[in-house]
């Protein structure tokens, strides 16, 4: 008999630091195999850096079949069509499939543009920062703009679950039109499905309700939140706000000439509508050790796990997955399939608390909440330009990380380091 088959699905954030810690924490007792639909790994946080050409998109992507075959882990970028979790199976998309014991499903989220009409960069009105190459066609959309510039809308649809990249490319906007010293041809409204400003998804961390106000008042950027986006047409976005009883208070017609909104996201499809294993936007059940109830050779982690909203909101809001949770998420499935693999039950929980750096290029909010969900054991933020710097040097460590096949968790160090509590080594 030969040894398990661990089949990691996913070769993002979550998916490739997976396989480097199963694989330090399994050793030799089984194989690893990697699934992704590229062979190349892009550092997303970096994307609105991309988007201002702050970043050249080759700067943030690694070209992973050399590193994974240094690691003794087995690549394929054919991408997975569909999941067979009765057979334990996995089609892949040139007609193949593979075998496994242990599936580990890390495959981010499918980008739910097609949920609003004229939503999105592919034949949609907008542009995007979700995909580095997204991010890439927003700079080209962005020369294009400041030749002729005009009104810019940024913000978050109903339903998105993450909400700092957006506060992050309307700040970075102001900052690089001040620095072509044409922001004052761009009128900017923010429009985000939260019910306040600074609610991230996650009821507010610290004071980022008052420390993200003020920052867009300073920069001169109006607001729309409870917003409901019902259609985009060229240049104009067609905006409800909704009010605290979910009837429409106000209509709004956004004149832009750039415009940027974070979609909804939901499972793949090729884990959608399979009973047991996902619910009804597709993202994976688990239980307190990562794994699915109905198929416990099945674990997941990251933006594909289900996680229930912090609690009822005019217009949907989801919660996000920030780095922290994905890495203490890959820890635990680590561990867990080691115990497993030496017969034992699995005794590993992840730590679901959030830390996250917000860059405005010339600043920016950092926040740590233990627990995520409130409430919280600790719950604190804080801004200056030292958050910028931190975000440069966070990049710069997680890219070393990824080229070397290092799995060392870094959230945790960063969120004692932001903190003040303990200095931090890049």
């Amino acid at each position: 008999m030969g040894r398990p088959k661990i089949v990691v699905l996913g070769a993002g954030l979550g998916g490739t630091i997976a396989a480097y810690e199963i694989r330090g924490a399994v050793k030799d007792k089984a194989e690893i195999m990697t699934i992704s639909d590229s062979d190349t790994y892009s550092f997303v946080p970096s994307n609105p850096w991309v988007a201002v050409r702050w970043r050249e998109p080759e700067a943030i992507k690694i070209h992973l079949p050399p590193i994974f075959k240094k690691k003794k882990i087995g690549f394929t970028d054919v991408g997975a069509k569909r999941i067979h979790p009765d057979q334990k199976r996995v089609e892949l998309n040139d007609g193949t499939s593979l075998d496994y014991d242990y599936l580990v499903i890390a495959t981010g989220p499918d980008l739910a543009f097609d949920e609003i009409e004229g939503f999105g960069p592919h034949g949609g009105h907008t542009v995007s920062v979700c995909h580095t190459d997204h991010a890439s066609a927003a700079a080209d959309a962005f020369d294009r703009f400041v030749e002729n510039p005009g009104p810019i809308v940024v913000g978050a649809a109903q339903g998105a679950s993450c909400y700092g990249p957006a506060y992050e490319f309307a700040l970075i906007l102001d900052t690089e039109l001040k620095r072509r010293k044409i922001r004052d041809k761009v009128p900017m409204t923010f429009v985000t499905a939260e019910p306040y400003i600074g609610h991230l998804g996650l009821d507010g961390v610290g004071d980022t309700n008052s420390l993200l106000e003020s920052e867009l008042r300073q920069r001169h950027i109006k607001w729309i939140t409870n917003a409901r986006v019902t259609s985009f047409e060229a240049g104009m976005a067609h905006v409800e706000e909704v009010a605290e009883d979910g009837s429409v208070k106000a209509k709004h017609d956004l004149p832009f000439g750039y415009s940027m909104l974070l979609p909804a996201f939901r499972g793949v499809p090729a884990v959608r509508d399979i009973e047991g294993l996902t619910n009804p936007r597709g993202f994976i059940l688990i239980d307190k050790h990562q794994r699915n109830p109905k198929f416990p050779e099945i674990m997941a982690l990251g933006v594909c796990v289900a996680i229930p909203p912090t609690g009822p909101t005019p217009v949907p809001v989801g919660v996000p997955k920030t780095g922290f949770m994905i890495e203490s998420m890959v820890t635990a499935i680590a561990e867990n399939l080691a115990e497993i693999l030496d017969g034992k039950e699995p005794t590993h929980e992840a730590t679901w608390n959030a830390v996250c750096l917000a860059d405005f290029g010339d600043g920016g909010v950092a926040f740590v909440a233990q627990p995520q969900i409130p409430p919280r054991n600790l719950n604190w933020s804080a801004s200056g330009k030292w958050v910028h710097l931190a975000k440069i040097g966070f990049e710069k460590y997680f890219l070393r990380k990824v080229r070397k096949g290092e799995s060392e968790p870094f959230y945790e160090k960063l969120a004692l380091h932001v903190m003040g509590i303990r200095k931090l080594k890049l």
